[in-house]
C-alpha cells in the first residue's frame, strides 16, 4: 500500500462511514488574503473596454502546450483579461462567484504573478487582490524570470515566459468544511481555473503551459507562503509564442 492509497481510502466517502474531521481545521480562515492591507504597493490594470471574441471550439481545437517564447512584452490588458479568465468575479456580493468553479464556492486558491516583463510593471512577484481585482507588489525582483526557473527545475520555458503564475492553496479554507477530503478539492479547483487561463491565453493567440514540476519549498519561497497554512499547487507560463 502507497501513500497514495492509503490517503484515498482514508478520504473515501461511504455510506456507513465517513471520514474522521479533525478538529485543526476548524479554525476560522477568511475569504480573501490580502497584501493591500499590509501596506504593499498596489496596481490596478488597464481594464479593456469590452471582452474580446473568440470561438470556443476553434480555442479549444487550437489548444496546445507552448514553451517557447519570443521576447515581448506583456500589455497591462492583457493580463487583466488573463486574470480575470482564471480567477475573477462574475457574480459580486456577499456569496461572490468566479470563472471558475469551486468545491463549495470556498475558492481556496491564491493568485502570485511572477511578472519578468509586463508594460508599466515593475519585475517582481504580485498577488492577485480579489473582491478588488488588482495587483499587490509581494516583492520586486529583477530577476524574477530566473527565479521562477529555478523553482520550477530549471525549465528554460520559465524563464523566456513574460509571466509565469503560481498558484496556491490556503488549505483552511476548504478544508474547514472537508477535512482532510480538501485535499482533492484543492487539486480540482486549481485545475479548473488553470485550464481557463490557457484557454484564455489561446484565444489571445499567446502560448501557455501548465506546470506541475517544481521544488516545493523554493515556489513557496518565491511566493512568500510559508508551506504550511499555504502551499504552492500548480503553476503555468505565459507569452508570445515563436513561430
Amino acid at each position: 500500500m502507497t501513500l497514495l492509497h492509503d490517503y484515498q481510502h482514508g478520504t473515501a466517502y461511504c455510506r456507513d462511514a465517513m471520514p474522521p474531521r479533525d478538529p485543526y481545521w476548524q479554525k476560522s480562515v477568511g475569504p480573501y488574503k490580502s497584501y493591500a492591507e499590509t501596506g504593499s504597493a498596489v496596481v490596478s490594470l488597464e481594464r479593456p473596454d469590452t471582452l474580446p471574441e473568440a470561438d470556443l471550439w476553434k480555442v479549444l481545437r487550437s489548444r496546445r502546450s507552448r514553451r517557447d517564447f519570443r521576447d515581448e512584452v506583456m500589455p497591462q490588458q492583457t493580463l487583466m483579461l488573463l486574470l480575470w479568465a482564471a480567477q475573477g468575479i462574475t457574480q459580486p456580493g456577499h456569496w461572490a462567484f468566479r470563472t471558475a468553479p469551486s468545491a463549495g464556492a470556498l475558492y481556496p486558491v491564491e493568485t502570485y504573478v511572477c511578472a519578468a516583463r509586463v508594460e508599466g510593471l515593475e519585475p517582481g512577484i504580485y498577488h492577485w487582490e480579489l473582491p478588488d481585482e488588482r495587483l499587490a507588489l509581494v516583492a520586486a525582483m529583477g530577476d524574477v524570470a530566473a527565479a521562477a526557473q529555478a523553482a520550477c527545475l530549471d525549465q528554460g520555458m520559465v524563464g523566456r515566459a513574460a509571466v509565469t503564475f503560481i498558484w496556491s492553496a490556503v488549505w483552511g479554507r476548504s478544508a474547514r468544511k472537508y477535512g482532510d477530503r480538501a485535499l482533492r478539492y484543492v487539486y480540482l479547483d486549481a485545475g479548473h481555473l488553470a485550464e481557463n487561463l490557457h484557454l484564455a491565453a489561446t484565444g489571445l493567440g499567446l502560448g501557455a503551459c501548465m506546470i506541475g514540476a517544481f521544488l516545493d519549498d523554493e515556489m513557496n519561497a518565491l511566493a512568500g507562503v510559508d508551506g504550511e497554512e499555504e502551499s504552492v499547487v500548480y503553476a503555468a507560463c505565459v507569452g508570445t509564442p515563436r513561430g
